[in-house]
């Protein structure tokens, strides 16, 4: 009987990969780490029997991505506000939580950077989780999912996929054919996008955070694109257009001492962990923003309000206080 520590050796440096994987399948951080776990339970179970016939990764791919079209018989698909009408023109206009919808999620980068630091691999990385791309991905039916990040993503080879997926070569390219097409039509153009490592971006988040944190209105129109979009999940209701965005700011979010903000990095893109003041004067955890940026601007502000995010981020509920150290971004 093979060992656990064979195991380990054969399945682990894929654990990074099939997390990202899960993820662009189901739009959620929890529900694609207990994908993964799944399939890591799975697969020990069935080791002994592993053949060999197709490879390690093949196999791992083959159990995860079905756990993952088993999953998405039985849930919602998973959406941003864009996605579910047309923008509000009122700045006045509160997003009150809409809990019937599954919203989709951001990754944190750390959970899914590759480990090896090849740059082409972390590019492509970070490119196929870009926050636009995942939220068209939930789109497109599942087993159309699945063949287009199998062949387009991973480029797996088509006879891989449909053994992955247990169907025909020509299947797997009608279901390609079909996946490229509805997303050409539900995809962002991104032509005007940074390259994910683009150090303008994190130039343009921390200029960002201090604008909020000051209440810096002029600062913050500076960095405003002309078609900023804005939406805060979980409500409904979101904006479009820096006329509108700017005063829904101004009305509902800046507020001096308010907000706290930490830099980190979700979906290939910079992203920042926010917390609230309370009654009481301590900043406790609100959730994530992730911004859209291209070249000089903010283009999309997408704001999660869902405090228990953050500790997928790494960071605390809660933040020091002025007598107790700073915190450090995290390093995982």
């Amino acid at each position: 009987m093979a060992g656990m520590s064979q195991f380990e050796t054969e399945t682990e440096p894929f654990r990074r990969e099939l997390l990202a994987h899960c993820y662009r399948m189901l739009g959620s951080v929890a529900e694609a780490e207990d994908t993964v776990q799944e399939t890591y339970l799975r697969a020990w179970r069935a080791f002994d029997h592993f053949e060999g016939r197709s490879s390690v990764r093949t196999w791992l791919y083959r159990i995860a991505t079905n756990a993952c079209l088993t999953a998405l018989e039985h849930r919602r698909r998973r959406a941003l506000p864009s996605h579910l009408g047309g923008p509000s023109a009122d700045p006045s206009a509160a997003a009150r939580a809409d809990d019937s919808v599954s919203w989709l999620e951001p990754m944190p980068d750390a959970l899914v950077k590759p480990l090896s630091g090849d740059p082409a691999e972390v590019v492509v990385a970070r490119q196929s989780l870009r926050l636009a791309l995942v939220a068209s991905l939930q789109h497109l039916p599942a087993r159309q999912r699945a063949v287009l990040l199998l062949r387009d993503v991973l480029a797996f080879p088509a006879a891989e996929v449909a053994e992955i997926l247990t169907t025909t070569v020509p299947a797997v390219k009608s279901y390609l054919q079909r996946a490229r097409a509805k997303l050409d039509d539900v995809a962002p153009a991104e032509e005007d996008f940074q390259e994910p490592a683009d150090p303008r971006q994190r130039v343009l988040l921390d200029r960002y955070v201090r604008a909020i944190e000051t209440v810096d209105v002029q600062a913050l129109r500076e960095l405003l694109h002309e078609d900023l979009v804005l939406e805060a999940t979980p409500g409904r209701t979101w904006h479009a257009g820096v006329s509108v965005c700017l005063p829904f700011l101004q009305r509902q979010v800046l507020d001096a001492g308010r907000w706290r903000m930490l830099a980190t990095a979700a979906n290939g893109q910079p992203a920042a962990i926010s917390y609230l003041r309370d009654d009481t004067g301590s900043y406790r955890a609100f959730g994530v923003i992730v911004l859209t940026t291209t070249a000089t601007a903010i283009s999309r502000i997408n704001a999660f309000g869902d405090a228990d995010l953050v500790a997928a981020f790494g960071f605390p509920q809660v933040l020091p206080t002025e007598e107790e150290d700073d915190v450090a971004e995290p390093t995982c």
